[in-house]
């Protein structure tokens, strides 16, 4: 059948379904069996959606799964309810970000209802990642990375560290997000905590600290923009908490960029991004916050790292 003839039979499901839905309500049907036609409808819309999915119609297949979430709710299946406005928010996406966020909230409310906080995360971070991509609202992205580390925390500590000894690798990552973009938002002092916590939690795992001097590095850089004094203080701290730190490239940047600063010589702070640069490739992230910290070299205006 081609897409439009399973659309066709999805909206007779569609149609079929309310029916069931409507003469459950009757007060015959509700003491014979109106939780059965509740369920039927319920069965109807799921497949009414699929078939819309197959034509391509999100829309449409996001309005029948969220149908049949309603039922299920009615009929007190949770699971299902979730499982169902999740698939809902899914087809959104494609269609209508706004809506996918409000079906993936109200899975998220049933979910936490439930004490299932670690899905809970994961639909979050989805939601998070629509801010992001389709609707650009960073604020609302990065409250919603924030929500799904609190969340990955609470059941983490519930835990017993895995046999890599990760910790709260999945709060990390959502973490890590939130302070790129805190930092992208001039908030410096947010970034700063959030790289300062996470190098911590790293630096003393053997198959994590590789990436502890990346986060001392960027916290490093917040501080730069803000004061280099404040930077240098920071730098010794960080050598001194985590003395691997001192021998790799990020630090030694940091050091000549200082010097660089210091002596107001814009010319060996380009050469020594440029001498970094041309080992370990600085992304949009590094090269926006090293920008920021050139042009407060005197008489740089907008000048770039070339």
């Amino acid at each position: 059948m081609d897409s439009a003839g399973k659309e066709r039979e999805a909206v007779q499901l569609m149609a079929e379904a309310e029916k069931r839905v409507k003469g459950s309500h009757s007060f015959l049907r509700g003491l014979f069996g109106g939780n059965t036609r509740v369920e039927e409808a319920c069965e109807m819309y799921t497949r009414a959606a699929n078939m819309f999915k197959i034509a391509k119609n999100w829309s449409a297949a996001g309005n029948a799964f969220c149908q049949a979430a309603k039922l299920h709710m009615q009929l007190q299946s949770k699971h299902d309810s979730a499982t169902s406005f999740v698939d809902a928010g899914n087809a959104y996406k494609k269609a209508d970000p706004q809506e996918a966020i409000n079906c993936l909230n109200a899975a998220i409310d049933i979910y936490t209802d439930m004490g299932r906080f670690t899905i809970a995360a994961k639909h979050h971070i989805t939601i998070a990642e629509i801010y992001e991509a389709e609707l650009v609202d960073i604020e609302k992205a990065i409250a919603h990375y924030e929500q799904a580390a609190d969340y990955y925390k609470g059941e983490e500590s519930n835990r017993q560290p895995d046999f890599l000894g990760c910790g709260c690798s999945s709060a990390n990552k959502c973490l890590l997000k939130v302070a790129a973009y805190a930092a992208q938002l001039e908030q410096y002092q947010k970034a700063i905590e959030i790289y300062e916590q996470v190098g911590t939690n790293t630096m003393d795992n053997p198959l994590l600290k590789y990436s502890a001097k990346e986060y001392f590095f960027k916290a490093a850089l917040c501080h730069f923009i803000v004061d280099e004094l404040n930077a240098k203080l920071a730098l010794e701290k960080y050598e001194e908490m985590f003395p691997a730190f001192t021998d790799s490239r990020e630090c030694k940047l940091l050091k000549k960029l200082l010097e660089a600063h210091e002596e107001q010589n814009s010319e060996a702070y380009t050469e020594a991004v440029k001498e970094f640069d041309s080992i370990s490739r600085l992304d949009q992230w590094l090269t926006t916050m090293l920008l920021r910290i050139k042009k407060t070299i005197q008489g740089e205006g907008d000048g770039d790292l070339k």
